[in-house]
C-alpha cells in the first residue's frame, strides 16, 4: 500500500470511527444513519445504505434518511445484501464502471439486525478491516437508539400489524444467537398478526434454556395470556430454579390469572452446551424433531404433560443426549395443522419430508436454512398461514474445547 493509500486508511478510520464513538451517543436516532453517510462520503464512499430486515424476514429494506442512499428493497434470498445478512460476512460486487459495492452485515453479538452498502472506488484489505468495524459500531447503534425511537420500526414493518402482534415481537429476544458451541434461531408467522405463539431463551454458563409456547384461542386474549407466560417462565429462570419448578411457577401464574379453562401449551429445555445432554419437558406439544447430516432421525420422545395452566401434575421430564453437529427443531401445531388443497391436514410427515429435502442441499448456516424451511413450508400450505405458526431451531456445535480455542 502506497503512502497516499496509508494516509487515506488513517484518515478513514479517525473521522469515522472517531466522530461516531465521540458524537452518536448524544445524536437523535434520526441523525445516526445521515451522520454515517456524511463521513462515508467525506473519505470516498457514496451511495451508502442501511437495509434491516422486515418483520416477515423475507426482505431487506432501506431506511429512509437525509444522505442517504434509498433504493428498491432486497430479497433476503438471491440478493447481495441477502447473501450477506445471512451468513454474516461481507460482500463484494465489482461495478462496471469500476469501483466496488460492498454490502457488511450489521452484527449485534452474533445476531445480524441489517445490512450496510456503500460504493468505493477503489479498496484495500485496511478499508476491509476498518468498514468491518463500523458496521458493529454502526450495528450497537441501531440496537440502542432503536430504544428511543419508532423510526426503525416503522421502516421494517411492511404491512399493518395487529396489536397482539406489537405485542409479541416486543417480547421476543433476538430472533438469532451463535456462540462456539451452540447456535439458536426461531422464525414467528404470520408477522403482522401473530398473537399467542412465542418463545424465549438465555445462555447461562454452559446451560441454554429455551421454552416454546403456544397460548390457546387468537388475537388479544391469546397474546396477553403468552405475555404472562413468558414473563413466569423468565422469572423462574431468574431465580435458579430446576427445569421442573419453571414449568410448576408458569402452571401456577396461567391458571391464577385466567381460571381453569385457559392454558398454554409449552415445551422447556435445558441443554448443557459442553456436553450435549439435553432436558426436555413436552407440554402439549408436537414432539421437537432431532435433525443428524440434514435428515430427521426421529422426534425427541418425551413423557406427556399436562398443558401449562391446568395445574397441580408434576412434569415428567427426558432427557437425550446429543452428537455434534445435531438439530432440534421446535414446532407448533399451526405448521402441521394447516389445511391445504383437497381439505387435508399439513401433517408432520410432509414436514419432515421438507426438512429432508432441504438438507440434501448445501448448509448455509443454521440461520439461513431455518428462514428456507420456513418460506418453503409456507410455499407448500399454498402461501397460507391461518393459526400461528413458529419454528425454533437449536444446534449443538461441540463441547469445552472448542468454546475455550476462541480465547487463544
Amino acid at each position: 500500500m502506497d503512502e497516499e493509500s496509508v494516509d487515506r486508511s488513517e484518515g478513514f478510520g479517525e473521522r469515522l470511527l472517531g466522530l461516531l464513538l465521540d458524537r452518536a451517543p448524544h445524536l437523535p436516532p434520526q441523525l445516526i444513519a445521515p451522520l454515517i453517510a456524511e463521513e462515508v462520503g467525506r473519505v470516498g464512499g457514496h451511495d451508502v445504505s442501511i437495509l434491516l430486515q422486515d418483520y416477515a424476514q423475507e426482505l431487506l429494506v432501506p431506511l429512509p434518511g437525509r444522505k442517504l442512499h434509498v433504493s428498491q428493497p432486497q430479497p433476503v434470498i438471491d440478493s447481495p445484501a441477502g447473501r450477506a445478512f445471512l451468513r454474516g460476512k461481507a460482500v463484494e460486487v465489482p461495478l462496471a464502471r469500476g469501483g466496488v459495492r460492498m454490502y457488511l452485515p450489521l452484527l449485534d453479538g452474533s445476531d445480524t439486525v441489517g445490512v450496510m452498502a456503500l460504493t468505493l472506488d477503489d479498496i484495500g484489505e485496511d478499508d476491509r478491516r476498518l468498514l468491518r468495524r463500523l458496521a458493529g459500531l454502526v450495528a450497537d447503534l441501531l440496537v440502542t437508539k432503536n430504544a428511543y425511537t419508532d423510526q426503525f420500526f416503522l421502516a421494517r414493518r411492511r404491512e399493518p400489524m395487529s396489536v397482539s402482534a406489537e405485542i409479541q415481537w416486543g417480547l421476543l429476544p433476538p430472533l438469532t444467537m451463535t456462540v462456539p458451541q451452540v447456535a439458536v434461531a426461531g422464525m414467528l408467522e404470520p408477522a403482522y398478526r401473530v398473537a399467542g405463539d412465542s418463545f424465549d431463551y438465555a445462555l447461562n454458563d454452559n446451560i441454554l434454556h429455551v421454552a416454546v409456547i403456544d397460548a390457546m384461542g387468537h388475537g388479544l386474549n391469546a397474546a396477553v395470556m403468552a405475555t404472562v407466560a413468558i414473563g413466569a417462565y423468565r422469572h423462574a429462570r431468574r431465580v435458579f430454579v430446576s427445569l421442573a419448578e419453571k414449568y410448576t411457577y408458569m402452571d401456577d401464574a396461567i391458571a391464577r390469572q385466567f381460571g381453569p379453562d385457559h392454558f398454554v401449551t409449552a415445551q422447556l429445555m435445558h441443554l448443557n452446551i459442553a456436553t450435549g445432554e439435553l432436558e426436555l419437558v413436552n407440554a402439549g406439544h408436537p414432539a421437537p424433531l432431532l435433525i443428524r447430516d440434514g435428515k430427521v432421525l426421529r422426534q425427541l420422545d418425551s413423557a406427556t404433560t399436562l398443558p401449562v395452566g391446568f395445574g397441580g401434575e408434576e412434569p415428567r421430564i427426558r432427557e437425550h443426549t446429543l452428537q455434534q453437529g445435531d438439530r432440534v427443531l421446535c414446532y407448533t401445531d399451526g405448521i402441521i395443522e394447516e389445511h391445504v388443497t383437497g381439505g387435508k391436514q399439513f401433517g408432520e410427515e410432509r414436514l419432515i419430508r421438507c426438512v429432508n429435502r432441504l438438507g440434501e442441499n448445501p448448509s448455509e448456516g443454521m440461520r439461513a436454512d431455518l428462514r428456507r424451511l420456513s418460506h418453503t413450508l409456507k410455499s407448500e400450505r399454498g402461501g397460507h398461514t391461518s393459526d400461528d405458526a413458529t419454528l425454533f431451531m437449536i444446534e449443538w456445535r461441540g463441547g469445552a474445547a472448542d468454546h475455550l480455542a476462541v480465547l487463544d
